[in-house]
């Protein structure tokens, strides 16, 4: 890192909640937000938005006729990106860049257009221009009414820390002083729940306790299910005041394909990740890691040999939100960085219920976050206080 970048306002909408002080406190609570939906006349577990954020996004909709043509992954993200302006204190007259992911993009409306054309051999005025992933970023530029650049892109679920690095790297350049970043995901549709399933990945219908496994090392089955949501960050060049938490370091990897989905045994991406953003600190100076773990066999296992290649013998505590929120693919791990920003905030590791901590940090000083992607393109950012305990 050239110099250290703030994060100055995060915000989010998802399963827990939209509001800081709300999403806090049920990650203080040990009860998951999975409910059991019918896909297909299959009893499906999904992790939804409340019916309180619905009515929200519902409300954006009718605030402009434009809007009511937008898929709810834009909605999510003009939502999501008005609060984290607000909690950065960000200006109208302020213009920023804007680089907001998506693995799946508009994929309601993708699947609604695409079987209108099955039946009529036509396709809608608007479906083009709806469904392609840059709308989500220009839409919320449209609504924040800034000036910046403005990127969409999709590297799967890596995508949301991917437009972290690439925000960091603007302002380094000296291209930008400000960047807003995030990933926004509304993938809970009858297509996209039928290919998780046909991957064999997704979690069977399984009424237990904590029906997704995740960090449970001995686990025989995946347990991974699909969320919903969107995140955003407000990044700013050097050490501010209202800074949130500090990013420390960046550090991205990728591996050679040997499977359309999975990574390697030790998952070498995640380590060459993982000690690019460490650079020269010490690896008993990171107190925690938020681990991408999405809940099945191979991937949780695979990050856990990489962090104990990378760690040895000092071992962060280590947790992760996907057993409680899903995995929101390109979302993911902007909604992971959040929760770090949050126990640095608050000073408290919030556990993985059903997994044995075996210590809990009494100070949170430096915390990663890791996600990866099919393809093993994996990024761990080092998150630190920016007020030192």
């Amino acid at each position: 890192m050239q110099q250290a970048i703030s994060i100055t306002g995060i915000s989010s909408i998802s399963p827990l909640g939209i509001s800081s002080e709300e999403i806090w406190k049920r990650y203080k609570d040990a009860s998951h937000c999975i409910s059991f939906e019918d896909f297909e006349g299959a009893q499906t577990p999904i992790a939804l938005l409340s019916t309180e954020a619905r009515q929200i996004i519902e409300e954006v909709r009718k605030e402009n006729l434009h809007y009511e043509a937008l898929d709810d992954s834009v909605l999510y993200g003009i939502f999501a990106a008005r609060q984290a302006i607000k909690s950065a204190r960000w200006n109208s007259n302020r213009d920023f860049g804007i680089n907001i992911g998506s693995s799946r993009g508009a994929t309601r409306l993708f699947e609604k257009y695409h079987q209108e054309f099955l039946k009529t051999g036509k396709s809608s005025t608007l479906s083009s221009p709806t469904t392609t992933l840059g709308n989500i970023s220009s839409w919320v530029a449209h609504d924040l009414q800034t000036s910046g650049p403005e990127i969409t892109h999709s590297i799967t679920c890596s995508t949301a820390l991917h437009a972290v690095l690439n925000g960091v790297a603007w302002i380094q350049s000296g291209l930008a002083d400000t960047f807003l970043v995030g990933g926004s995901e509304a993938s809970l549709t009858p297509f996209t729940i039928a290919q998780m399933k046909a991957l064999k990945i997704y979690a069977s219908n399984n009424r237990s306790a904590y029906p997704c496994q995740a960090m449970n090392w001995d686990k025989n089955r995946n347990s991974m299910f699909l969320g919903e949501g969107a995140a955003m960050a407000c990044l700013e060049k050097g050490s501010k005041e209202n800074a949130i938490a500090l990013i420390k370091g960046i550090g991205y990897a990728t591996e050679p394909l040997k499977h359309n989905i999975s990574i390697s045994t030790d998952a070498d991406c995640f380590q060459k990740s993982m000690k690019m953003a460490l650079g020269k600190t010490p690896v008993k100076q990171v107190d925690a890691i938020v681990m991408h773990a999405p809940g099945t066999v191979k991937g949780d296992l695979a990050e856990y040999n990489a962090i104990k290649a990378t760690f040895t013998d000092t071992l962060p505590a280590l947790t992760t939100n996907k057993w409680k929120i899903g995995h929101t693919f390109g979302a993911s791990g902007i909604l992971s960085l959040e929760l770090a920003a949050l126990m640095l905030q608050h000073q408290e590791f919030i556990p993985v219920p059903f997994v044995a901590h075996e210590t809990i940090p009494e100070k949170l000083n430096s915390i990663m976050v890791n996600a990866v992607g099919f393809g093993g393109n994996a990024v761990s950012i080092l998150l630190e206080n920016p007020v030192k305990n």
